[in-house]
């Protein structure tokens, strides 16, 4: 029998618990779903600390409402070196503004544009979804998950340089081979890289669902062009985060081109209008080529290896 994947809810709001559990039910048809994922519910922080310490083993990956508290209790799993996937749902509505910025003025300082991710968790296996988005659960999981096994000690916490690493570094391995192990068990892979969902690709998806998707990478694609030559340091982490959701939801490459031509041919218009030459977007085809050799890494890592 399939180990179904440990899911340690916190949400103070019964409406987004309610739609939580709702989607990561109908994860997968009815006959498969009672074994793709277990979840525990928890509204008080005292209670869901006290499951995190207690089983600490079983849990796979946890889902955090954005609240005023979340930074407190991020820092405090931090100082605990308690690690787990994450997944950070946004309560706040998203912006329908679209960004305009001129071309010339792209490198913006960390925290301008409202959908900035600070430094709130203390690895960089988290990921964010806004409460629009949450049909988008289960692939969030997939790559939370994916991006957990494959972090580095180094990316295990915000440790200063006087804090000693090697003591979270090992937990940060036995957790990993812990859930590593897992899930060759649940899916029967010899890698130790997370198998992708097809209920999660593109091609599966209801038309709105496609089309809120495609939208979230055409703006995520946006942010990257915007910042690809400034002194963005979080640059690779914008890509990475770009082609995980490629990779996961099965993204076309036609589809990824399509987003470039599309994007390019928007800053064309709006160049034109300003009077202003547009040779300038020649350069940006370094980011498509960027992009797409991300990807391909993504799928050369994808496939195991043979002993």
């Amino acid at each position: 029998m399939r180990s179904p994947l440990s899911i340690c809810i916190l949400s103070c709001s019964e409406a987004l618990t309610r739609s939580l559990s709702q989607y990561l039910r109908d994860a997968l048809p009815p006959e498969d779903s009672p074994s793709r994922y277990t979840l525990h519910v928890f509204s008080s922080v005292q209670d869901f600390l006290q499951e995190l310490k207690q089983e600490n083993h079983a849990i796979d990956c946890l889902i955090l409402e954005e609240t005023t508290d979340l930074p407190l209790l991020l820092e405090q799993l931090q100082q605990e070196d308690i690690l787990f996937p994450t997944v950070i749902v946004q309560s706040r509505p998203e912006s329908d503004s679209a960004i305009q910025e001129d071309l010339s003025q792209t490198a913006k300082p960390e925290g301008d544009s409202g959908m900035a991710m600070p430094e709130l968790a203390g690895h960089t296996a988290t990921m964010r979804l806004t409460a629009q988005r949450l049909s988008q659960i289960g692939l969030m999981i997939d790559q939370a998950i994916s991006k957990f096994i494959q972090m580095s000690p180094g990316q295990g916490s915000a440790a200063t340089a006087n804090e000693p690493e090697a003591p979270l570094s090992h937990k940060l391995m036995v957790q990993q081979m812990r859930l590593a192990e897992k899930l060759k068990e649940r899916l029967g892979y010899l890698g130790v890289y997370y198998k992708r969902n097809p209920q999660n690709f593109l091609r599966h998806m209801t038309p709105s669902q496609r089309e809120e998707l495609l939208q979230q990478l055409k703006a995520e694609y946006r942010d990257i062009v915007l910042t690809y030559f400034s002194d963005d340091s979080r640059l690779n982490e914008r890509i990475d985060n770009f082609v995980n959701v490629a990779f996961f939801a099965d993204i076309p490459v036609s589809q990824i081109v399509e987003i470039h031509m599309d994007l390019m041919d928007e800053f064309s218009k709006q160049l034109k209008l300003e009077g202003r030459s547009d040779e300038i977007l020649l350069d940006y085809r370094l980011t498509l080529i960027d992009t797409l050799a991300h990807l391909c890494e993504m799928y050369r890592r994808s496939i195991p290896r043979e002993s």
